[in-house]
């Protein structure tokens, strides 16, 4: 009788499946002209446009809190359900931000991981001591792109946890007292979407500086 496998064992499967995927992906790609280098620069390109959307989908939450506090009258119900709406948007903002920073971070792991391996195919000394210049000068200035996207998206999680707040009390508490209450918690919050906007624009002009010098190096 065959005995069962261990999980050790099925996590390796799972690890080796992943990995097999991924690298029948970039030679998939590659069979269409799409080298990694090409990929690493769709994927920064899409994480700027992630966290401008995360901007403008943070600010819109802001503003709807801002009309909530200033309510004069009508359908508190309605104003709940716009505040949950937002929340929510934010929620998915923050989880495709995040999304696109791995897929940076993945992208740009085999790319290096490629890159070092073929410097070890050089036959010419000179030629591969450039090569390794130039990988570890474009490294450099890859882990300061990563490190300030990480930054910014680090500001997400206080800004959605107060948001969450914002909206459960707001779900048991619908009356112009309680509202009344909430124009502490949007002070603080509106602090703290402007340090996050702040970081991801940050973020932004690093990967505008990072898609330079790759298209550059193209030329």
């Amino acid at each position: 009788m065959l005995k069962p496998l261990t999980k050790p064992f099925w996590i390796l499967c799972c690890f080796v499946l992943l990995s097999g995927c991924q690298s029948a992906y970039y030679s998939a790609m590659e069979s269409f002209g799409k080298h990694k280098r090409d990929l690493l620069a769709d994927e920064v390109e899409n994480a700027q446009e992630a966290q401008q959307d995360a901007q403008e989908q943070f600010t819109s939450a802001l503003e709807q809190l801002s009309v909530l506090i200033e309510f004069d009258g009508g359908d508190l119900q309605d104003q709940y359900e716009a505040t949950l709406a937002n929340y929510e948007a934010s929620e998915d903002a923050a989880a495709e931000v995040s999304n696109r920073i791995k897929n940076i971070q993945d992208v740009g792991d085999a790319l290096f991981d490629e890159w070092a391996d073929e410097i070890e195919q050089y036959s010419s000394a000179k030629l591969k001591s450039q090569s390794r210049v130039k990988m570890k000068d474009t490294r450099r200035k890859y882990d300061r792109l990563v490190k300030a996207m990480v930054r910014a998206e680090s500001k997400m999680d206080p800004v959605l946890a107060a948001l969450k707040d914002n909206t459960l009390f707001l779900k048991h508490n619908l009356n112009a007292k309680a509202i009344g209450s909430l124009e502490g918690e949007y002070n603080d919050i509106k602090a703290d979407i402007n340090a996050l906007i702040g970081e991801m624009n940050t973020a932004i002009k690093e990967s505008e500086y990072f898609l330079s010098l790759l298209n550059s190096e193209e030329g």
